[in-house]
């Protein structure tokens, strides 16, 4: 159970356990106290008849001109947002939803949101295992989250009795954003740990001279992410197999995979980044501030803060590294592949009992160009699309979010093309597997045997790169 009492308890670990591993969450008795002081102070709020609270005393977009009596307060508050759940198409995965309903807590735990602390619970307790509503994927066009949040929060808006401000609290501002940006952080860390891990194997498989990754190289090339990518492929690599290497330098696709590598590792760390800022980011509008010398009962303010806009640029930066290393990787693959580059048996062996691995490269080349074609930049809409009066502005983020979650499925089918070739190569000139990628090794063999020469090798490989997928998304082991 992850204890909430403030936005500072709102990291990116925690949100990994709420998303990730199913974790239950509450509310602490700090957060407690601050909504319940924060809504008696927006009741006294609202009582002022010359105040203007968009979506409270007014309406909603293009009626915020419109002034609302009393009475019409109360109504308003409890239409549920039904006319905002218009996408439809394919479902976020769960974890996804989970870490948008985390992130929604972030504008209600110090009480900016401005709601009951009934409705506070009543939010946390959706994360407490049961079923979640189902939020599309696709057709999220509208300005701001509306659209996405109106599905998340439709059927706990329309089961009990809402007051002034409390259904918008649920359903604008950006979690959306937020829990798009963890999800892809999240993934991005570990998928880029193991393109590291076969990006090592292919090198040590093609017997690259030991020089290209050189130790002295950390600081010459004066970049930390490039010197991280060095040293990862030296641990990874364990030494080598201790014999006698390539006696000249290999084709520049294995001499850049530091460099390669190294950006996919900046890209990764700026969502990251993106991703925890994000998390502790109140976003609501209006947003409840709190209460000062002039401002006895704080204030309510509008704001654009449900609009992420630097989530779907670093996405976007995930995505063209994944790009890339899929493109690295087909390289990698094919050179391996030419004895005459490789200065490898022809073929690695193949005819001798064992499977022929020449088209696997033709394979890389096709969830390459698909990759490469995703790499493109999210802005947001040239036109007036998001909507119409007040929503003039669409947010893209999900459809950023699409698109590396579409090329980061696209990098683990190319890095589970490479694999059986790396390992090829090292067992056709029987070297050993360095230690460090043995797992690697021992799952490639489950599924892409090689004492099977009329191997399938689609399925086999296929299955492989779920193995590389399922990596990613397991739990943290526990002290």
């Amino acid at each position: 159970m992850i204890t909430l009492n403030a936005l500072a308890d709102f990291t990116l670990d925690a949100a990994r356990q709420v998303a990730w591993e199913g974790e239950a969450v509450e509310l602490g008795p700090r957060s407690k106290s601050a909504i319940g002081e924060a809504h008696a102070r927006f009741e006294r709020l609202i009582e002022d008849p010359e105040i203007t609270i968009y979506g409270v005393t007014s309406g909603y977009g293009q009626n915020a001109k419109v002034r609302l009596s009393p009475e019409e307060r109360k109504t308003h508050a409890n239409r549920p947002p039904l006319p905002a759940a218009a996408s439809w198409g394919d479902p976020l995965p769960d974890r996804v939803t989970r870490a948008i309903l985390f992130a929604r807590l972030a504008n209600i735990v110090e009480g900016h949101g401005g709601i009951s602390l009934d409705l506070a619970e009543a939010v946390t307790q959706m994360l407490d295992g049961r079923p979640l509503p189902v939020i599309p994927a696709r057709g999220q066009g509208g300005a701001g989250e509306i659209l996405s949040l109106s599905h998340l929060f439709m059927d706990l808006a329309a089961s009990r009795e809402m007051a002034e401000k409390e259904t918008v609290t649920l359903i604008n501002g950006s979690p959306s954003a937020t829990g798009l940006a963890v999800d892809a952080a999240l993934a991005a860390a570990r998928r880029i740990e193991i393109a590291a891990e076969v990006l090592a194997l292919a090198a040590e498989g093609f017997n690259a001279p030991r020089g290209h990754y050189a130790e002295e190289l950390d600081d010459y090339w004066n970049n930390p992410y490039d010197a991280w990518a060095l040293e990862r492929i030296r641990v990874l690599i364990d030494g080598g197999h201790g014999g006698e290497r390539r006696p000249y330098q290999a084709p520049v696709s294995f001499r850049i995979i530091p460099r390669i590598l190294g950006q996919a590792r900046l890209a990764a760390d700026t969502l990251l980044h993106c991703a925890e800022e994000s998390l502790a980011a109140v976003s609501d509008n209006p947003v409840l501030l709190p209460p000062d010398q002039d401002n006895p009962n704080g204030r309510a303010v509008s704001t654009g803060g449900f609009h992420n806009a630097q989530a779907p640029m670093v996405m976007d930066m995930v995505t063209a590294a994944y790009a890339n290393l899929c493109c690295l990787a087909g390289r990698l693959a094919d050179k391996s592949m030419d004895g005459a580059i490789s200065l490898l048996p022809p073929q690695l062996g193949a005819g001798e009992g064992r499977p022929y691995l020449g088209c696997l490269p033709m394979a890389i080349t096709g969830y390459e160009e698909e990759a490469r074609s995703l790499a493109t930049a999210t802005l947001i809409p040239g036109s007036e699309s998001g909507g119409f009066g007040q929503n003039d502005v669409a947010s893209p983020v999900f459809l950023a979010w699409s698109k590396q979650e579409r090329a980061g499925g696209l990098l683990e089918q190319s890095l589970a093309a490479l694999t059986p070739i790396a390992l090829a190569a090292l067992e056709i000139t029987e070297r050993p597997v360095p230690a460090p990628l043995e797992r690697l090794a021992e799952a490639n063999g489950v599924h892409v045997p090689r004492d099977r020469e009329n191997l399938m090798l689609g399925p086999a490989t296929g299955a492989l790169a779920q193995w590389l997928r399922a990596r990613i998304y397991e739990p943290v082991a526990k002290p």
